[in-house]
């Protein structure tokens, strides 16, 4: 029998990834996560970010299972034809773990709070460059009607990198014991 050390899942991995699951089935299933937006894309999201939050904290491994829960809730709950095609809707979401890992891993060494940004960047924008190139692909959605998108596809980036530095920081920060908590022994 393998141990969970020998299988790579620590304790630590399988407790976040346990809790950015339960954030993402609640962003997911209450729909907080997909925010409606007036053009075809039909919502903005949020349901990346825990993706890319459990990818810099534990691994690309769980940054992709965090990324699949939030494709297969595009997949389920699609409402547009879209994302009703399971490898639109579910691919590209498990590769945003594995993008925001190494864009971190590579640049953390160079400024911590530089590599979280990036981090959120580039995961938030993998989700939308890969959605938009296999549905273009796919012919689901027109190439032509994918630049009204740019600037909801830039605010979510935006978006995924302030809430990656701030929470990423403060779990750092917590994790170290700086951050101004009182502890009573």
């Amino acid at each position: 029998m393998e141990t969970t050390a020998q299988s790579g899942l620590s304790v630590r991995k399988i407790v976040v990834a346990g809790v950015l699951a339960a954030i993402s089935i609640l962003l997911g299933y209450t729909r907080l996560g997909f925010i409606p937006v007036p053009n075809l894309s039909g919502n903005a999201t949020i349901m990346h970010v825990p993706a890319i939050i459990g990818a810099v904290l534990e691994g690309p491994a769980v940054g992709s299972l965090i990324g699949g829960l939030f494709g297969l809730f595009s997949f389920i709950q699609a409402e547009s034809p879209i994302f009703k095609n399971p490898i639109v809707a579910i691919l590209p979401r498990l590769i945003i773990g594995i993008t925001a890992y190494y864009s971190y891993a590579v640049l953390k060494r160079w400024n911590e709070y530089a590599a979280l940004a990036v981090s959120g960047v580039v995961g938030s924008l993998t989700n939308t460059i890969l959605v938009l190139g296999m549905a273009g692909l796919f012919g689901l959605l027109p190439w032509a009607a994918m630049l009204p998108i740019v600037p909801q596809a830039i605010a979510e980036a935006i978006i995924a990198a302030i809430i990656t530095v701030a929470v990423v920081a403060a779990w750092k920060g917590i994790e170290t014991g700086v951050g101004g908590g009182s502890r009573k022994v």
